[in-house]
């Protein structure tokens, strides 16, 4: 075996043994209003987000006594498509005054 077959296989070896580089994390921010009820939030986020009743109630009690609350935390591209689905999901029947989608934004995980 000659000297650049050994360099061939090191450098292959190096490659094969390195992780790959993890991607930043966002979460997807849900801001509180006076527009929304706790069953818009509650519907909302098993839609949207896949999350059971007690989850969507879970977020719907924070954004209500905090102002904001985490959805999800995912990749960038993810949370820019959950942001985007909150904002077209449009108004709460259940509230008159409601005019339309609630308000969301995305944070880098350590914010």
């Amino acid at each position: 075996m000659s000297g650049e077959d050994v360099m061939v296989q090191t450098e292959k070896t190096v490659k094969n043994n390195q992780k790959p580089k993890r991607q930043p994390r966002y979460s997807v921010i849900l801001w509180d209003d006076n527009d929304h009820s706790y069953e818009y939030v509650i519907r909302m986020m098993q839609r949207v987000f896949g999350h059971q009743i007690e989850m969507g109630f879970k977020i719907a009690k924070e954004v209500d006594s905090s102002g904001r609350a985490i959805c999800l935390t995912t990749t960038k591209e993810h949370a820019e498509l959950k942001m985007e689905q909150i904002h077209s999901y449009g108004k709460d029947d259940l509230i008159a005054r409601c005019k339309g989608s609630m308000s969301s934004t995305i944070e880098p995980e350590n914010a």
